[in-house]
């Protein structure tokens, strides 16, 4: 029996039925003091948010997004593993696992899919096609939630490297931001086989005490804005890092809960500070919120935090220094954890490609997704 199974996507109507019921019971909070987005997404915004959700939200059409891409699931290491497959159409491309973040999904990569596995037809060249894989994160999703402790950075690195063996890949690249720059780095690390390049969006490394001290204009602005999230838009890290069960189960009860836990952070992080919707198209917004509430999947993926806690996950450059596989690097002036090219190549011995974008925040390839795939295939140019 072939191990990969082909599946579509159908959620039940009446799971989309429930949904709209509770979104239109919601029990709002009662507003605080006028001070803009400093205690969270205000209200309005999400009442307007959940509003759009439960009245205009197309489901079936982010159905038929994914289905397109060609869904398929397979059991690795006695999890159920989801993944999209999209083959280019050019039969040389260099295959490409592209792994999303929290509080992301496979959706993310929407607008870079096309582009990336045929890009004759978006301006590019044969050259630079990519057979793309999409695997989702395990407990995020519909892939299936661990039912025991372990499933942290290293063990679903493993789990992608036996993916990429098992679709018959003997050499490809690995993308990643957010948890996803960690499992990309964890496989570089391990030595995945066949792993030829990396691209990362998000760099996990922290500044040196030497090089904070002797930071330049522009990393010190980096710095003083990584002060400022630590300090007053992580408080989702710290308890989704201790005690996740505990916002599970407002997540997996209110829809409209849901949607400003996750709201928070594209609000805070993306690249228009206080503004998502600035950022992200709100249809798009919803779609990946679909998939933390229509699964109910929000608290098995805040888990990801617990267990990367847990097993204490340092990035490669700390265990041997420096990491030596190909990489490239998309940095984009409003993330809130930058790093610089000085520090970046201190940490990255061959690091082929640094990009740095106009504009954006943290989800690179949602944000700026022209850049991003410039970025992608400049870096894997030379290893094709």
């Amino acid at each position: 029996m072939n191990p990969i199974r082909p599946f579509t996507l159908d959620v039940p109507e009446k799971d989309l039925d429930d949904l709209r019921q509770r979104l239109a019971a919601t029990r709002w909070p009662v507003d605080g003091p006028d001070v803009g987005t400093e205690q969270g997404p205000q209200t309005a915004r999400i009442r307007a948010l959940a509003e759009h959700w439960r009245t205009r939200h197309d489901w079936r059409a982010a159905e038929r997004t994914l289905n397109g891409w060609g869904l398929f699931r397979t059991e690795i290491d006695g999890l159920d593993i989801d993944f999209a497959h999209v083959r280019s159409p050019h039969e040389d491309a260099l295959p490409l696992v592209l792994t999303h973040g929290w509080p992301g999904s496979i959706l993310e990569f929407r607008h870079v899919v096309g582009p990336l596995t045929d890009p004759e037809a978006h301006g590019g060249h044969a050259r630079d096609a990519f057979h793309v894989v999409l695997p989702t994160l395990p407990g995020f999703g519909f892939s299936a939630a661990p039912a025991e402790p372990g499933w942290g950075v290293g063990r679903t690195a493993k789990a992608w490297e036996t993916l990429m063996a098992r679709l018959g890949y003997e050499r490809w690249g690995a993308q990643g931001g957010d948890l996803g720059s960690a499992v990309t780095e964890e496989l570089a690390h391990r030595g995945a086989a066949g792993l030829v390049g990396i691209h990362l969006n998000m760099l996990t490394f922290d500044p040196t005490p030497d090089e904070v001290a002797a930071a330049d204009p522009d990393e010190r602005a980096a710095l003083d804005d990584a002060e400022r999230y630590r300090h007053h838009q992580s408080a989702y890290a710290a308890l989704q890092s201790t005690q996740p069960q505990t916002i599970g189960y407002s997540l997996a009860d209110s829809p409209a809960g849901l949607a400003a836990w996750l709201h928070a952070i594209f609000q805070d992080q993306g690249g228009t500070p206080g503004d998502a919707e600035a950022s992200f198209d709100v249809d798009e917004l919803l779609d990946n919120l679909s998939l933390y509430w229509l699964p109910g999947s929000a608290v098995t993926a805040a888990r990801f935090y617990w267990e990367l806690t847990r097993e204490g996950w340092r990035p490669p450059f700390s265990r041997e220094s420096p990491l030596a596989l190909p990489t490239g690097v998309t940095m984009t002036p409003r993330d809130v954890v930058r790093k610089s090219r000085r520090w970046t190549e201190k940490r990255y011995s061959n690091l082929v490609h640094f990009g740095q974008t106009a504009s954006g925040g943290h989800f690179a390839a949602w944000e700026q997704p022209e850049q991003f795939v410039a970025d992608v295939r400049a870096t894997f140019a030379g290893v094709r």
